[in-house]
């Protein structure tokens, strides 16, 4: 018993870190649909907006002003109706932990 139960730990471990993986993989996914506008990783080039390193709160509420409509744009108010309010906070997480 006493040896099955660190192979169990072990295992639990294993199977969260896939699974914490896996998401900020997916955050990734998302956030490469940006980089047409915005540059890899948020980078943007001269004359597009940057994205790396800004604050989450602001970023994710940029998002879902365009979302409802409440922020003006030509495109973003239809890009950001395919994310849920989720997956917006968490494309707005990962470009806040990316490098300026």
């Amino acid at each position: 018993m006493k040896r099955i139960l660190p192979l169990i730990a072990a295992g639990v471990l294993g199977a969260t870190a896939l699974g914490a993986h896996a998401q900020v993989s997916q955050v990734k996914v998302w956030a490469a649909a940006c980089a047409n506008c915005h540059g890899t990783n948020g980078r943007a080039q001269p004359g597009m907006e940057a994205l790396a390193g800004k604050d989450k709160d602001e970023l994710a509420q940029k998002m879902l002003d365009f979302k409802s409509g409440r922020k003006p744009a030509t495109i973003m108010h239809q890009l950001s109706k395919g994310y849920s309010d989720e997956q917006i906070h968490a494309i707005a997480a990962y470009f806040a932990a990316q490098k300026k």
